[in-house]
């Protein structure tokens, strides 16, 4: 049977519409989640990873080293949405590869400091790396080229990068076990240099050519740009997500400390902190099995239940100890998902137009959320220990769900 005009004219749409895909997927994604890999590796998770032996050999104390890690995300924060509007005007391989490239720098930068106002300076600038380079960039980048593709490309990204805490925990511990820190973050600075750099400007090579066919225009002004700010939605999503990353944010600065206090040896601690990578995966594999028979609102709602059962089973942990599984298991998996998630919660409640800077303001709760967490962390552990933090740590689940239903409630009709 000779197919007729109309078939062959599907067959062709459909071979365009798939040879595309098939080469964003193997020229921009893949590149790009080793890079987003090898980045927070380098940079976010070495944090807390070298924290022991940064408060061992500099002697500053936790509150002050952790209140420079405040700084470089406060720093990332408000330039985030700078840096949308960057990336959607087509400026995105400028933005994620000298990001990249500035991070290099200062981690050589890192690995020579005595004073505390040199720790300090160090993490203001790698603050500026990280809003063109860490997740809100990459995402920003993916969601501009790949239009409606970009859900799944997202998914790619973050299940290869979700092995990024797995790297630097056992890398970090291995390296300053044989070497010493200062050696470490060197070396973290060549692996930027020697891959991350190259695979970014390859994957945004091919991301530009990509978004000549699915990128929209932005807004001419910003004012028209923000308009969607008006909307209540825009706000509680931005505190759904402040939430939510204060709630990581205190896990993950403060998770080898934490995990001491709950009786792991240092050995058992880093293997523990190294499974919450996996388990992120874990959960993004998971999603991506159901994702088709449940809404987007049910699954963030279920991270947010993953993390508050985390929590609980860190807090009996220290009766118990076989519970730090659980916290590992749920607390990796509702904040994998979560990841994935973000960048479509925020294109379905507030339109993909103009992507990058609308990201880029609802991140400055997410990024504030990281920010705040280590040193407000510290302050509670000052105070009360880490059973204290760790009850903060049941409280804040419970006020992003209540958030994010006020969210969907008041969405805006797009």
């Amino acid at each position: 049977m000779v197919p007729g005009n109309s078939e062959i004219k599907t067959l062709g749409s459909l071979q365009e519409e798939q040879g595309p895909q098939t080469e964003a997927f193997r020229k921009i994604v893949f590149p790009f989640a080793i890079a987003e890999t090898l980045v927070w590796a380098s940079y976010y998770y070495s944090f807390p990873a070298l924290l022991p032996a940064w408060e061992a050999d500099l002697g500053f104390s936790k509150m002050t080293l952790t209140g420079a890690f405040t700084l470089s995300l406060i720093v990332s924060a408000v330039l985030a949405p700078l840096v949308g509007r960057l990336i959607d005007y087509g400026q995105g391989r400028i933005v994620f590869a000298g990001g990249a490239g500035l991070a290099a720098l200062l981690l050589l930068l890192l690995s020579q400091v005595t004073e505390v106002w040199q720790f300090y300076a160090v993490w203001f600038g790698i603050g500026i790396a990280m809003s063109g380079s860490l997740y809100e960039a990459c995402f920003a980048i993916i969601t501009y080229s790949m239009g409606t593709k970009a859900k799944r490309a997202i998914t790619i990204v973050t299940l290869i990068a979700g092995f990024a805490g797995t790297v630097s925990f056992p890398s970090a511990h291995f390296l300053t076990q044989f070497f010493d820190w200062r050696v470490t973050v060197i070396c973290y600075a060549a692996i930027i240099v020697i891959f991350c750099i190259p695979l970014i400007l390859y994957g945004c090579h091919h991301a530009s050519k990509q978004a000549r066919h699915s990128a929209l225009k932005p807004s001419v002004s910003i004012s028209k740009a923000l308009v969607v700010t008006r909307a209540p939605t825009f706000w509680l999503l931005g505190l759904t997500f402040c939430l939510f990353a204060f709630d990581h944010g205190i896990v993950i600065s403060h998770m080898l400390p934490l995990l001491a206090d709950r009786g792991l040896t240092d050995d058992l601690a880093v293997l523990a902190a190294s499974m919450i990578g996996p388990m992120q995966v874990l959960g993004r594999l998971t999603m991506l099995i159901f994702e088709k028979h449940v809404s987007v609102f049910s699954i963030c709602c279920a991270c947010f239940g993953s993390v508050f059962v985390a929590s609980w089973a860190l807090f009996f942990a220290g009766v118990t100890p076989i519970l730090i599984i659980f916290f590992v298991i749920f607390q990796g998996a509702g904040y994998g998902v979560l990841s994935i998630i973000r960048p479509t919660v925020i294109s379905e409640l507030l339109g993909r137009k103009d992507f990058g800077i609308i990201a880029g303001l609802v991140s400055i709760g997410y990024m504030g959320g990281l920010a705040f967490a280590p040193i407000i962390a510290s302050l509670l552990w000052e105070i009360g220990g880490y059973d204290i933090v760790i009850m903060t740590l049941i409280g804040v689940p419970i006020a992003a769900v209540l958030s994010l239903v006020s969210a969907w409630k008041f969405r805006p009709t797009l």
